[in-house]
């Protein structure tokens, strides 16, 4: 549980080109993560699942902070035509 917080806590940090290169490097690992368990089985294979969560926490936040910059560029017009 505390792995979840930590990571949640290190993402909020980053702007969204992190995000988007931080999805990346997540999904190029998952593929090798998912090709290595398909020729010999990992030792751990519940890591192929919690990759998979990062990877839609990162997207998430990223969605999130996209959100919040057109909200706050609809605002900037409502109030510059007010």
């Amino acid at each position: 549980m505390s792995k979840r917080i930590d990571f949640v806590k290190s993402i909020q940090g980053l702007n969204e080109s992190d995000l988007q290169s931080r999805i990346k490097e997540d999904e190029l690992r998952l593929k090798k993560l998912e090709f290595t368990h398909a020729i010999s089985p990992l030792e751990n294979p519940m890591s192929i699942r919690a990759l998979r969560k990062d990877i839609a926490r990162l997207k998430t936040a990223l969605a999130q902070k996209a959100a919040s910059q057109e909200g706050k560029a609809a605002g900037a017009k409502l109030q510059a035509a007010g």
